[in-house]
């Protein structure tokens, strides 16, 4: 009986004459699930349309230069050009500085004001909480050009209401026209911008505080973690993710600037350039203005610059920041 069972088990797995064994034709296939690529085919088709070519067409753009012959191909000629040349590299270092400093701004003042509101209208006993996060997050919605109007009739000297309601505090003083000084212009100009985009990570915030577990909650509260304690010890470390998601993008936001300080500064950014971004100068430089003539390889050069800046600030926060973040499984 052994002898036959051990003859007969092999016949079972003997393959036939197609090569395959009874084991591997009794194994389904996996169905192709090609309605994954019908519903994303769109979206990456217009996504490959308004950003990858265009991102591509820029980054070769740069890589070229008008002459009398016509257009020739220079490499990283036009990008020493712009980082070493006085002609370019002052206006490209100050317009890269002002951006910095727009950029600590709304890190500094922006995103914390913004978790503070988010921890006060997180409180259930706050009454009119709704009322409150729509009154702070109306201000996101507003054009550029309507803000940025808006503040420079408030805040002129001749006919902006700043002036009577600091007198009416007792604080007339204090008034100067922050837009005319370079020393005032670009700090007053990112909290204006603050004004605007602080309902952005309010709400994030908002959002990320109220779906910590309550269990998390009641046991902090049985340990006698209550009030501040609470959300300094147990609330804010479970919110580093989105808190650090809001930082990335005001990166990468302030580093794409350009419509606030244009339409309350204009194409110049004045006064003497104190207000001048990447923005501002990649739209003087690549359409022209005034008497300066439009040079297409050179915007697309400083275009590529910023692309490289904030492609450089994301890697960092993914690659490094993020990796050593700690995260909280719920």
């Amino acid at each position: 009986m052994k002898s036959r069972a051990a003859h007969a088990r092999p016949a079972l797995l003997k393959p036939e004459p197609g090569g395959r064994s009874m084991a591997q034709q009794a194994i389904p296939k996996k169905p192709v699930r090609w309605h994954i690529a019908v519903f994303l085919a769109p979206a990456v088709l217009v996504y490959t349309a308004i950003m990858i070519i265009p991102l591509f067409g820029t980054l070769q753009l740069s890589l070229y230069r008008e002459v009398e012959a016509g257009t020739i191909y220079v490499g990283l000629q036009n990008f020493r050009v712009l980082l070493t040349d006085p002609r370019w590299s002052q206006s490209f270092w100050n317009a890269l500085g002002n951006n910095t400093w727009f950029f600590f701004i709304h890190m500094l003042v922006q995103n914390p004001i913004g978790i503070l509101l988010a921890a006060i209208l997180s409180n259930p006993k706050l009454r009119m909480r709704a009322f409150y996060r729509t009154a702070i997050f109306v201000p996101t919605i507003l054009s550029f050009v309507i803000v940025g109007f808006v503040w420079k009739l408030i805040l002129s000297p001749i006919w902006g209401v700043a002036p009577n309601l600091l007198d009416l505090v007792g604080l007339k003083f204090l008034f100067a026209p922050w837009l005319g000084k370079e020393e005032y212009a670009l700090t007053t100009l990112a909290l204006i911008s603050v004004w605007q985009f602080v309902g952005i990570p309010m709400m994030l915030i908002y959002a990320a505080l109220l779906s910590i577990p309550d269990e998390i909650l009641e046991a902090a509260e049985c340990d006698g973690v209550t009030g501040t304690a609470q959300f300094w010890k147990i609330k804010l470390p479970l919110v580093l993710p989105s808190i650090g998601i809001i930082s990335i993008l005001t990166f990468v936001g302030n580093f794409n600037a350009f419509d606030l300080i244009y339409s309350a500064q204009g194409a110049l950014a004045g006064p003497n350039f104190s207000t001048d971004i990447l923005g501002t100068f990649l739209y003087r430089t690549f359409f022209g203005f005034q008497l300066q003539l439009g040079d297409t390889h050179m915007g697309a050069t400083i275009a590529s610059m910023m692309f490289f800046i904030i492609l450089a600030g994301v890697s960092l926060y993914l690659f490094v920041i993020q990796r050593r973040m700690r995260r909280y499984q719920f």
